[in-house]
C-alpha cells in the first residue's frame, strides 16, 4: 500500500488525470459487472476493491487538489489536499455547489459554463486548464490553476476538477518582472544620463573643431559638420531608448501616450508602418498594471518586426464589453506553430505579465496573414482592475 502511494504522489498533473479518469472508468465498468448476478465473480470483486484502493491512493497522495462534481456543481467528493488549500472539512463541502470555492462573480460564470453545456455541449472549461481565482474558507482569495474532466456514467456526468495553488509562482514571477522592469528603468536613466550627455559633450566640441575649421579648411568643416549630424541622431536613438525602458509616466497621460510613443518610436527606428488608435480615452491609473500592459505591446511590436518581418502594425485601445482590450496586429509571416504552442521567451513574458495584472493573453494568425496579440483586462466602474477576465 505505502509502495503504491509514493508511486502515485510522484505523478505530474497529466499523468494523474490520465490515471484518475481511467480508473474511474474502469470503477464504473466493473460495478455494473458486480451488480449483475450472471457476470459478478469473485475476479470482477477483487477487481473492483482493487480499483477502488487505487483511486483512494491517487486522492490521498497527490499534491493538487482533486473535487469531483455532478452536472449540477454539486461537490460529491474532495481529496485531502483541497481540503489544505481552501481551509474546508471534507463534510462542510459534500453537496455544496462548487461556487462556495470561488469569488463574486467567478463563482456565477462557473454556474454559467456548466448549464451552457447541459444546454448546448459546448465546452467553455471541459478539458481545459486555465488560470482562476479560489476562495478560501477565511474569505482571502488566492491564484490557481484549473483542469476540468468529464466523466459520463449510468447516472449521469461527472466532472473532476484538478486544482493547484499557484500563490508562490506568482510571487516569483511578480518579483522577477519587477526587477527586471527595475533594471531596465535603470539602464534607462544611465543612457540617457550617462551616455546621453557624453553624446551632448562630443556634439559641443565637433561644433567647436567646425568653426575652428571654417575659415583655414573648408572641406574639413564640412566633414565635422557631418559628424556633428551623426552625433545627433545617435543622441536622438539615444534618448528614444531611454525613454522605450521607462515609458510610462501615469501623470503626464500614461499608457496612452506612451503607446503613441511606442509607434513613433517603432516607426523612425524600424522604417516600418505603425500607427496606434484609442477610440475614446482608456485611463490606467495603476502604474503597475500600465507598465504590463506597455511592455506587452512592446514585445508583440517588436515580434512582429524583427521575426516576422512585419511592415505595418496596429496597436489599438479600446473598452469592449466591460473589459479593456489591448491589441496588437500585423502584416507579417507569422509565427511558426510550434513558436506559439511552446513558447519563445517573449511570449512567455508578455503571458506573465498578463497573468500577473490578471489578464488574459490570446495569440492567434491573423486573418490575412501576420499575428494578432490581444491582451484583455476586466474593467470595475470603467477602471481596470486585477483579476480573471471573463471569457
Amino acid at each position: 500500500m505505502l509502495a503504491g502511494m509514493k508511486k502515485y504522489a510522484g505523478l505530474s498533473r497529466a499523468e494523474l488525470v490520465e490515471n484518475l479518469m481511467a480508473l474511474e472508468f474502469k470503477l464504473a465498468a466493473l460495478s455494473c459487472a458486480v451488480a449483475t448476478p450472471d457476470l459478478a465473480t469473485g475476479q470482477a470483486r477483487v477487481a473492483l476493491a482493487d480499483s477502488e484502493e487505487r483511486i483512494r491512493a491517487i486522492l490521498h497522495t497527490a499534491v493538487e487538489g482533486i473535487i469531483t462534481i455532478d452536472e449540477r456543481g454539486r461537490i460529491e467528493t474532495v481529496n485531502p489536499a483541497v481540503e489544505k488549500i481552501f481551509g474546508y472539512l471534507a463534510v462542510e463541502l459534500r453537496g455544496e455547489n462548487i461556487s462556495r470555492l470561488m469569488p463574486s462573480p467567478y463563482g456565477q460564470e462557473h454556474d454559467g459554463y456548466l448549464a451552457n453545456y447541459r444546454r448546448t455541449g459546448q465546452a467553455r472549461i471541459i478539458g481545459l486548464g486555465r488560470e482562476v481565482t479560489g476562495q478560501r474558507k477565511d474569505g482571502s482569495c488566492f491564484p490557481m490553476e484549473l483542469s476540468v474532466g468529464e466523466m459520463r456514467l449510468a447516472g449521469g456526468r461527472m466532472f473532476t476538477g484538478i486544482i493547484r495553488d499557484i500563490t508562490e509562482r506568482k510571487r516569483l514571477e511578480k518579483e522577477i518582472l519587477e526587477t527586471t522592469d527595475r533594471e531596465q528603468r535603470r539602464i534607462g536613466q544611465d543612457l540617457h544620463d550617462g551616455l546621453g550627455q557624453h553624446l551632448t559633450g562630443i556634439e559641443l566640441m565637433v561644433e567647436v573643431l567646425q568653426q575652428k575649421l571654417a575659415s583655414s579648411s573648408p572641406q574639413h568643416a564640412a566633414r565635422a559638420a557631418e559628424i556633428t549630424q551623426y552625433v545627433r541622431e545617435a543622441i536622438t536613438q539615444t534618448k528614444m531608448l531611454a525613454r522605450g525602458l521607462s515609458p510610462v509616466v501615469v501623470e503626464s497621460g500614461g499608457l496612452m501616450s506612451a503607446l503613441q510613443e511606442l509607434a513613433t518610436n517603432s516607426e523612425k527606428i524600424f522604417r516600418v508602418s505603425c500607427t496606434f488608435a484609442c477610440p475614446e480615452p482608456v485611463p490606467v491609473n495603476e502604474h503597475t498594471i500600465a507598465v504590463q500592459l506597455y511592455r506587452i505591446a512592446q514585445e508583440a511590436v517588436s515580434n512582429g518586426i524583427r521575426h516576422g518581418q512585419a511592415r505595418r502594425v496596429e496597436i489599438q485601445l479600446r473598452r469592449e464589453d466591460g473589459q479593456l482590450v489591448l491589441r496588437i496586429q500585423d502584416n507579417g509571416r507569422g509565427f511558426p506553430p510550434t513558436a506559439v504552442d511552446n513558447g519563445g521567451m517573449g511570449l512567455r513574458i508578455m503571458q506573465y505579465r498578463a497573468g500577473m495584472i490578471g489578464a488574459t493573453l490570446a495569440i492567434d494568425p491573423a486573418p490575412r496573414g501576420g499575428v494578432v496579440v490581444v491582451c484583455a483586462l476586466r474593467l470595475v466602474s470603467g477602471i481596470p482592475t486585477k483579476g480573471e477576465s471573463a471569457g
